[in-house]
């Protein structure tokens, strides 16, 4: 799945095109891109002809449009696949074209999400007064986030009693850090992934945030991670970070710093990429 860089990526490009329009037609073309809407494609498509969208805002990997005339909000769930592309209206339609969101201006371009794996989808929800859609108002705040609290953040790591790897992807404790971003920081860290969180020190666990925050700052100036062509951002631009990256996907091929070949694990269903040297595992208690 797209991690906080790359879904910032996209926010940034919606704001940039689609901020302040005026919707005139939706048409939904998958009912399985509406799924999480409860009244269905017809009723998503009439509550939202007419509304106007404000700017567009993002907690971790959650990026939603909200409605200025109302206090709702559109959710975009991007899963494995999901694209949101601003295209010309007389742009042939995609292979995968889920949803079309026409505006009644005169700028020529309109809002489609494409989506081939049909796990993503759009869906009009109520917001909190902090202003999020109801259905994610337990997301934690993300590291880049000016209001999170690091102070608490240590305080829940050392509470939690998991391993470090588990609590970077705890959306309850901080959210938009993915499996890919974990290794990366993790790395940087010289943190082995199987860490236990109660006997992290403060400075260690800032430390560890400093690197999720500057890895994700490093994603974000070349916009964003792709490995799978699925994944482009709002103007239909993949991202080039994977060419940067120290951990992830480098199994084999020497550590950037210390020359040990990096080591894949399978971990929770996906990967883990480290390196034996520099990340040593924790010490198991007899």
């Amino acid at each position: 799945m797209p991690e906080l860089p790359e879904v910032e990526v996209v926010r940034r490009g919606l704001e940039r095109w689609v901020a302040g329009r005026t919707v005139e037609a939706v048409e939904v073309l998958h009912p399985r891109a509406v799924r999480r809407h409860p009244g269905g494609g017809a009723d998503f498509a009439a509550r939202l002809r007419g509304e106007t969208i404000g700017v567009p805002r993002r907690r971790g990997k959650y990026l939603w449009l909200p409605l200025e005339t109302g206090q709702q909000s559109v959710l975009g769930h991007l899963g494995m696949s999901g694209q949101l592309l601003v295209q010309p209206q007389d742009a042939p339609d995609e292979k995968h074209l889920r949803i079309r969101v026409r505006f009644d201006d005169d700028r020529g371009t309109e809002l489609r999400f494409v989506d081939q794996r049909t796990f993503g989808g759009l869906s009009l929800h109520e917001n909190t007064p902090d202003g999020l859609p109801d259905v994610i108002a337990h997301i934690a705040r993300d590291p880049l986030d000016p209001l999170f609290d690091e102070g608490a953040y240590h305080l829940a790591l050392r509470a939690k009693r998991t391993t470090v790897k588990r609590a970077l992807l705890d959306q309850s404790l901080i959210s938009g850090v993915g499996n890919i971003y974990a290794d990366e920081a993790l790395w940087r860290s010289k943190l082995h992934y199987e860490r236990p969180t109660g006997n992290l020190t403060r400075p260690r666990s800032a430390e560890l945030l400093g690197h999720v925050r500057d890895v994700m700052n490093a994603a974000l100036a070349v916009g964003g991670t792709s490995f799978d062509s699925l994944y482009v951002n709002v103007n239909g631009e993949s991202g080039y970070f994977d060419r940067s990256l120290d951990a992830y996907g480098r199994e084999d091929e020497p550590c950037r710093r210390c020359g040990t070949p990096m080591r894949r694990r399978p971990w929770m269903n996906r990967s883990s990429y480290f390196c034996p040297r520099c990340q040593r595992p924790p010490r198991v208690s007899s």
